[in-house]
């Protein structure tokens, strides 16, 4: 079977710079999933997984445009300490998750102040070009439940 609208896909990838660094890569035995076509991944990994199959390897490169976006100049913001998530002591340069009205995202601390700190609310990948090695492990029909959910149920998706 392969990748279209509507289908679940699991996949490993490994999450690399312009300079051949990994910044993030999947754990083998826990694979991501997804549905197809529901804005659930970046728009080019879905563009570049269309039409392939289980057990096959695809490659591809987004410019920031396509990926996170370009560095924002006025992401600066001043937000209370206790929103930050993921440490239990906070240094300039780490990166926390923090919710918001439009759900979780991820802010990199700039400064820190007594009870406020500066976060950079541009994702920590902004501005760079990302290539994504991705190995297919698994492709199906996705559910009615999923289709209407807009996301996947089960391993590697989303859980009710």
């Amino acid at each position: 079977m392969n990748i279209a609208k509507d289908s679940v896909v699991q996949f490993n990838y490994v999450l690399k710079d312009v300079d051949g660094n990994i910044l993030e890569e999947t754990d083998k035995d826990q694979p991501i999933a997804y549905l197809q076509g529901h804005n659930n991944m970046l728009a080019g990994v879905e563009k570049a997984l269309e039409g392939h199959a289980k057990g096959e390897s695809v490659t591809v490169t987004l410019a920031p445009e396509q990926a996170y976006g370009n560095v924002r100049e006025d992401a600066l913001m001043k937000i209370p300490m206790k929103h930050l998530q993921g440490a239990k002591k906070w240094r300039p340069g780490m990166v926390a998750t923090v919710n918001s009205e439009k759900g979780q995202h991820q802010v990199t601390v700039v400064k820190l102040g007594r009870f406020m700190v500066t976060v950079d609310s541009n994702h920590p990948f902004a501005g760079k070009t990302l290539t994504f090695d991705m190995d297919i492990i698994d492709v199906r029909e996705g559910t009615a439940d999923e289709i209407s959910h807009r996301h996947a149920h089960g391993a590697g998706g989303h859980h009710h």
